[in-house]
């Protein structure tokens, strides 16, 4: 089958240049992740924290590979739900990928608000951890149905706070080995008794949470400029940039503390600068690490809450999540909903344990996703395209069934409780939903 996509019309202005979605990728993946998990990390493999960052980024690269070919060949699809309908032509399946990146980014959400109430939070103020994340995520929804606008410009701001927070932990372990107290051995040693081997599979696991959200970016294939060539280069080079970074904080964090010291903290980072001898007042770096947190937490449910409100316009969620503000035209029934789950799910277990249960989730989608570049291979377009080689998905899903090899039975039980609703919802429109309006 032939496509002309050129014809095709768009009703979003192309307006995204390449250092902008650079960027905007960049703070997507950056942040919050290594704030929180360098430690449990550090508890898993030992001193060599940057080994799974390593395999976590190759993994990532594959993934992207597929992403960056499907968003350059179909540049006005949306999302990875778009490419399982093109490829498999099956409304569940579509709606199932869907679902997953919505209960992702919910999970994530709710981790992230376990972060913020953690060691970071305690520098400024003593409170109950649960009482914090709850007090938290009310707030996140309040922002969002007031009508947050997010620009790029936003964006750019709060990517360097973040990034800044990071560079601090480098440029504060570099004064620690000045003073020659710092051990750059730790961070060649791994966990004794355990295989190096096993150890960083299953510490990649969770480093592998640091560096999703690169796949939102397919979100905004319609708004760059030039997508065909910009697309690729901007998504390589900014996991790249983000990989790099990870890997010199995890270096800097063993360098300076042992493993020991990393894992008996929720704020890692923090611990290391204030080790570090820098005498950098500790609330600057907790309040930095907050603010990443923060907004990895509010774009993530502003996500939410509007994947949730398409995907009830298109009657694939009951109709009634598609319900609106008068004034403030913001998806109130859709913001409830996705917080309710998030406040549900903070509950059910430590930030480790809701960040193994997204990157579960997102497996699922990023298996979708590498499977539909090799069955989209034989749908020809007219225009150049990126065109991963055929190796890379391949070796993708590969990646991603040794990942979800590694989970273990707590998050196979808590995703599949998500996606049974999810299912028992696709189940429930498809009955109430009258069969005229349903999407083909």
């Amino acid at each position: 089958m032939k496509v002309n996509t050129s014809k095709s019309k768009t009703s979003l202005r192309r307006a995204v240049t390449g250092p902008m979605l650079f960027l905007f990728i960049v703070g997507d993946v950056l942040g919050a992740g290594v704030y929180a998990l360098a430690g449990t990390i550090a508890g898993k493999v030992g001193g060599a924290i940057w080994a799974p960052l390593l395999v976590a980024l190759f993994f990532a690269m594959l993934t992207a590979g597929s992403y960056a070919e499907l968003v350059t060949k179909y540049p006005h699809a949306g999302a990875a739900s778009v490419y399982a309908e093109k490829a498999f032509k099956s409304p569940l399946i579509s709606f199932l990928v869907g679902f997953c990146m919505l209960a992702a980014a919910v999970t994530s959400a709710a981790g992230l608000s376990l972060a913020f109430a953690g060691d970071y939070l305690a520098a400024f103020v003593e409170v109950s951890p649960h009482i914090a994340a709850l007090i938290f995520l009310l707030v996140i929804a309040l922002l969002n149905a007031r009508g947050i606008k997010e620009s790029l410009g936003a964006n750019l701001v709060m990517t360097l706070i973040e990034l800044s927070g990071l560079i601090l932990v480098i440029v504060a372990a570099g004064w620690y080995f000045s003073s020659g107290e710092a051990d750059l051995g730790r961070s060649l040693e791994f966990k004794p008794g355990v295989s190096p081997m096993l150890a960083v599979l299953g510490a990649a696991l969770l480093a592998f949470y640091s560096f999703v959200g690169f796949e939102t970016s397919a979100n905004l294939a319609e708004e760059i400029k030039d997508v065909r060539k910009v697309y690729p280069r901007a998504l390589f080079a900014a996991l790249l940039t983000a990989g790099i970074v990870y890997m010199a904080v995890g270096v800097a964090a063993s360098s300076v503390l042992s493993t020991e010291k990393l894992l008996a903290t929720s704020a890692p980072l923090l611990e290391v600068v204030q080790s570090s001898g820098l005498n950098i007042p500790p609330r600057i770096f907790a309040f930095i690490a907050l603010i990443a947190v923060a907004n990895g937490a509010l774009l993530t449910m502003i996500m939410a809450s509007r994947l949730t409100y398409g995907m009830s316009n298109l009657a694939l969620l009951p109709s009634f999540l598609g319900r609106v503000l008068p004034q403030r035209r913001t998806p109130w029934a859709a913001i409830i909903a996705t917080t309710l789950v998030a406040v549900a799910l903070t509950l059910t277990g430590t930030l480790a344990t809701l960040a193994q249960t997204v990157v579960l989730l997102l497996l699922f989608v990023f298996l979708s996703t590498n499977m539909a570049v090799l069955v989209l291979r034989k749908d020809r377009v007219e225009e150049e395209h990126f065109k991963v080689p055929t190796w890379a998905p391949m070796l993708a899903i590969v990646s991603c069934l040794v990942l979800l090899s590694q989970q273990d039975t707590g998050t196979w039980l808590r995703g599949g409780a998500l996606l049974l609703v999810g299912m028992l919802l696709f189940a429930f429109t498809r009955i109430t939903v009258p069969t005229a309006v349903k999407p083909n």
